[in-house]
């Protein structure tokens, strides 16, 4: 199953997140298909960027997103 999630990047103590789609069984900072956003939590409020069209496509093929993704796609209006 193709999952849209969270590849953490940075450094230590300093996190940055880019939001792609990956097949489920491949570990988290794996081989991945697509990205699709960014999302830095260090700033306040925290900065996500979504490319809209992409990732309306994989929801509408039947993508799952994580947790977290959701909840980040939910302040967007995409999910």
């Amino acid at each position: 199953m193709v999952r849209i999630r969270l590849k953490r990047m940075g450094t230590n103590h300093k996190p940055f997140y880019r939001i792609v789609i990956a097949d489920q069984r491949r570990a988290r900072n794996g081989k991945f298909i697509e990205t699709i956003g960014t999302y830095d939590p260090t700033y306040s409020p925290a900065r996500i960027e979504v490319d809209e069209d992409r990732a309306k496509y994989w929801i509408g093929v039947g993508a799952q997103a994580s947790d977290v993704v959701r909840i980040l796609l939910t302040k967007k209006g995409l999910y």
